[in-house]
């Protein structure tokens, strides 16, 4: 008893952290450790410009990134993910909290973490195939677009109280701030983003380039005491030790109007992991489990907020550097955890001399390197219902949001895959042997009867194409007494090309002739079989190939001939 339910509960729960350990070794757990270090103090800097890009306390983003990021490696599909906040999230947990505020923002995570968990458990992994590439392009270079917008007033050093959320009121506060423009915070800003453009790959490896920005912008800061503004100078530092347990109050009309905002965490938060272990996957030659990735991915979202911490997912730069670091398992993602918890009891004191301009600059390039650029340059290449999808999500995620995008783009794609494999269904008249169809289901002219018509049906039936059976009739030149349909080549049938094909019979009857169905695949018999077709027809009118169905329509024709006319 208690064995079949370890196996059911292992089904639905198996963190890749359980193979991992299999055969783990001292050789492998030194390069998880250095691995795990090193992506800790790269995700640093991340963590903070994160939060306070997302309208957050900077301590927020620690919490986060060192609370989800032990989670989401412990419990996670992944061997080398590492989860905590991302760029992705900015603009929409921006959003969140101008509008509903932070405790609101808390609430929503949760919610999405209970969605992400049930989106696991019911095995909902594999859905993120069905999001089309130039949708993702075009919703992931459009919150790049508005990330870099969102620091525009931290890089320039520019005077605004309140940023607005919405991107045309943003643009309107940052033309009218210019005049404020801190030049020496421009100057520091455009020096950080510069190191790290230009910073030699080579040397990535010892000193990201990240860090080392933010530790010569606040030592230049610090040392000339130049007229910038810091964490300190604007949220009061960083607190030094673990956050408190501090739970959220959840309340029925809150979670009433939270569900949208909750589902596009959820739908962003699964996106995002998903495509960032299938990066780690190819970078390591490895297969992710998708749902147990989804349920630790919610698990994190849970926990985080009880901590104040902010949305957390996969976070892809993060994880190819655990990879290019030496990373073979979930130990080195928890290593990277431990690594920040370290930071935070030790050095919390010292955030408080970070510049916010280094923090902009951070944030910049990290916008520049996730908004996918070449997919704009090739639009040309592309078919028109791609372009379609890409430039319509990205215009949508700029101007509306990302619910809206999404939405929005999946319909268009969907549109266009309907429109796609509709003029792929096609209805012939098929009465000779022809080159393009095979020996077993082609016939000579002379085989078949007078009175006799024989149709091809290939591709999909559904409602998207069903319309082409009602001309059917209109293409023979003469009313059939026998008409024939091969299904042969019908891989999919639903109930609009159903009311059809009955409306088809339903004509043939009127005028006392006869529908026989030659060789229908197994969904499409299944169907007509529920659905008492089969019964309307006669069984006998449902054959196996076409030699069955010219027998069958020799035998119709007899009787006819031989029925006496009052």
């Amino acid at each position: 008893m208690i064995n079949s339910i370890l196996v059911k509960i292992a089904q639905y729960f198996r963190p890749r952290l359980i193979d991992a350990l299999e055969n783990y070794n001292k050789a492998r757990f030194s390069t998880d450790v250095t691995a795990g270090i090193t992506v800790g103090i790269i995700a640093l800097p991340l963590a903070i410009a994160f939060a306070i890009a997302s309208g957050a306390k900077p301590e927020a983003g620690i919490f986060t990134a060192i609370i989800a990021g032990f989670i989401i490696s412990a419990l996670g599909g992944s061997r080398v993910q590492i989860g905590g906040p991302t760029g992705a999230f900015i603009v929409i947990v921006y959003g969140i909290i101008e509008q509903y505020g932070y405790a609101n923002l808390l609430i929503c995570t949760i919610m999405a973490g209970f969605m992400l968990v049930a989106m696991g458990l019911m095995r909902m992994g594999n859905l993120i195939k069905f999001f089309p590439r130039p949708l993702i392009i075009g919703f992931t270079s459009g919150i790049a677009v508005l990330i870099i917008f969102s620091q525009v007033k931290d890089f320039l050093g520019l005077k605004i109280a309140n940023l607005p959320a919405d991107f045309f009121p943003k643009l309107a506060s940052l033309y009218h701030a210019l005049p404020t423009i801190n030049f020496v915070t421009l100057a520091l800003a455009l020096c950080s983003a510069l190191l790290i453009w230009f910073y030699p790959k080579a040397w990535a490896q010892k000193i990201p380039s990240p860090i080392l920005a933010l530790v010569l912008g606040t030592a230049i800061v610090a040392l000339f005491d130049l007229p910038v503004e810091t964490i300190g100078s604007r949220f009061g530092g960083i607190p030094q030790g673990l956050p408190s347990f501090d739970p959220p109050e959840l309340t029925f009309a809150a979670l009433r109007h939270l569900i949208a905002p909750a589902m596009t965490i959820a739908l962003l938060g699964a996106i995002e992991s998903l495509l960032s272990a299938a990066v780690a996957d190819g970078m390591i030659d490895d297969k992710h489990d998708s749902n147990q990735e989804l349920i630790a991915q919610g698990l994190a979202n849970i926990v985080t907020p009880f901590f104040g911490g902010i949305p957390a997912t996969g976070a892809i730069a993060r994880t190819a550097a655990n990879v290019r670091s030496g990373a073979t398992s979930p130990i080195s993602g928890i290593v990277h955890a431990l690594t920040l918890l370290l930071i935070v009891l030790i050095a919390a004191p010292l955030a408080k001399h970070i510049p916010l301009a280094t923090l902009s600059a951070i944030l910049l390039i990290v916008a520049i390197n996730m908004g996918e650029w070449e997919g704009f340059f090739t639009l040309r290449k592309y078919p028109v219902s791609d372009s379609a999808v890409l430039v319509m999500t990205f215009l949508l995620t700029v101007i509306f949001d990302l619910t809206v995008a999404v939405e929005v783009g999946m319909f268009i794609a969907i549109f266009f895959f309907i429109q796609r494999i509709s003029s792929l269904t096609n209805v012939t008249l098929s009465d000779h042997t022809s080159g393009a169809e095979n020996s077993e289901s082609s016939v000579p002219h002379d085989k078949i009867p007078k009175g006799v018509v024989i149709y091809r049906v290939f591709g999909a039936l559904f409602f998207g194409a069903a319309d082409k059976l009602e001309t059917i009739l209109q293409q023979s030149h003469t009313e059939p007494d026998v008409l024939i349909l091969k299904m042969h080549e019908v891989i999919s049938m639903d109930s609009s090309a159903l009311h059809k094909l009955e409306h088809l019979y339903g004509k043939l009857r009127a005028h006392n002739k006869h529908l026989i169905l030659c060789g229908p695949h197994t969904q499409p018999y299944f169907l007509m079989h529920q659905a008492g077709f089969f019964e309307r027809i006669g069984k006998e009118n449902v054959v196996a190939n076409i030699e069955d169905a010219l027998k069958r329509a020799r035998e119709l024709l007899e009787v006819d001939s031989e029925t006496p006319i009052f």
